[in-house]
C-alpha cells in the first residue's frame, strides 16, 4: 500500500515507525518546516522531520498544503494519506486525492475533544478515560466517521504527556490496523453520534494554578499542561513552575497557597489549596531549572524564609 504520512511533533513519530515497520511504502512524508529553537534559536527540524531523514524517506516540509504542495502529491500515485499531528488543515483539493482520502489518527474518543489538545483537555476537565481513534478525514473539524478505537484510563498521576506517550504507542498499532484493512477492503467506518466537545490548543493562561480551588481542580490542570507549556503560579511577583502533584487528603489545615516544609533528610513540600494539601514533586524557581521539590526544600530551609503562592 503506497502512503503519505503527515506528521510533524514527537508523538508522531511513533506511528511513521510502525507503520515503516509493517511495510508500508511510504512514498513521502509531510511536516512542518525547520522552526528555531531554544535560547539560541536554533534552527532545528521537526521530530517526524528527523527521523524521516534516519529512515532515508522523502520529506516534504510545509506550513500548509497549498498548490504547490497538493501537485506533489499528485505525483505520487498515492492510495492513502496517513495524518498524525501535522498541525495544519487539509484542503478539500486534496482530501480525495488518495485512493482512500485521508486517515486521521485523533488522540480522543470522538466526538469527545474534537481540536487540538484532546488528552489535555480530557486530563483537565476529569475523565477517567481517554483514547484514540482512527476517522476519515473530512472539511468540518474532527467530524469524519470512525474505523477504530483505543482506550486507555487516566490515573491520579498521568500528565499529558505520559498519557500521549501511552496513546501513541496503541494508536500506532490501531493506525496501522486500520491501513491493512482498507486495502483489504474490510474496512467499516461508523459515522459519530451525541453530543461534541471541543479542545482548542492549550496556552501559558491555561497552566496558571489558582490555589484557591479544590486540590483535584488544581491538580487535573497541572497535569492536563504538562511538560508543556507547564503549571506555573506566583510568589512575591515571581513565577515558579510545577512538576506533577500529588493530594495530600490527610493535610486540610493549610491556607490556599501556604507552603509548608517536612525538614529531615528529603523535606517534603506541601501547598494548601481549598480543601487539603498537594504535594510537590518537582519545581523551577525564578531563573533556575527544574529541581526535585526537595532540594529546592532545604535552600528555602537553610535561608529562612517563606514562600506562599497566589
Amino acid at each position: 500500500m503506497r502512503i503519505l504520512f503527515a506528521g510533524t511533533p514527537q508523538v508522531a513519530v511513533t506511528s511513521l515507525d510502525h507503520l515503516h515497520a509493517a511495510g508500508f511504502d511510504i512514498a513521502a512524508v509531510l511536516t512542518r518546516p525547520d522552526a528555531p529553537l531554544g535560547r539560541k534559536r536554533v534552527l532545528t527540524a521537526s521530530p517526524v522531520a528527523a527521523r524521516a531523514e534516519q529512515l532515508g524517506l522523502r520529506t516534504i516540509k510545509s506550513n500548509k498544503i497549498d498548490a504547490e504542495v497538493t501537485g506533489q502529491l499528485a505525483e505520487l500515485n498515492l492510495d492513502a494519506a496517513a495524518i498524525v499531528a501535522f498541525g495544519g488543515l487539509v484542503p478539500a483539493a486534496a482530501l480525495n486525492m488518495p485512493k482512500h482520502g485521508w486517515i486521521n489518527l485523533h488522540f480522543s474518543l470522538l466526538p469527545d475533544w474534537r481540536g487540538a489538545a484532546p488528552v489535555q483537555h480530557s486530563i483537565i476537565h476529569g475523565d477517567d478515560i481517554t483514547g484514540a481513534v482512527t476517522f476519515q478525514l473530512e472539511t468540518g473539524l474532527d467530524t469524519g466517521p470512525v474505523f477504530g478505537q483505543v482506550t486507555e484510563r487516566i490515573g491520579e498521576l498521568d500528565t499529558a504527556g505520559i498519557m500521549l506517550d501511552r496513546l501513541s504507542e496503541s494508536g500506532s498499532t490501531l493506525l496501522v490496523q486500520t491501513l491493512q484493512a482498507l486495502d483489504a477492503g474490510q474496512a467499516v467506518a461508523i459515522p459519530q453520534s451525541g453530543s461534541h466537545t471541543y479542545a482548542p490548543k492549550i496556552t501559558d493562561v491555561d497552566a496558571q494554578l489558582d490555589f484557591t480551588r479544590t486540590a483535584t481542580e488544581i491538580r487535573r490542570r497541572a497535569h492536563g499542561t504538562s511538560p508543556f507549556p507547564g503549571a506555573w503560579a506566583t510568589a512575591d511577583e515571581a513565577r515558579y513552575k510545577f512538576g506533577p502533584l500529588r493530594e495530600r487528603r490527610e493535610m486540610a489545615e493549610l491556607a490556599p497557597g501556604e507552603v509548608h516544609i517536612e525538614p529531615g533528610k528529603h523535606p517534603v513540600v506541601y501547598v494548601g489549596t481549598s480543601t487539603w494539601a498537594l504535594e510537590l514533586s518537582t519545581i523551577q524557581p525564578p531563573g533556575k531549572k527544574m529541581m526535585n521539590a526537595s532540594d529546592w526544600a532545604r535552600g528555602v530551609l537553610t535561608q529562612g524564609t517563606k514562600v506562599s503562592f497566589a
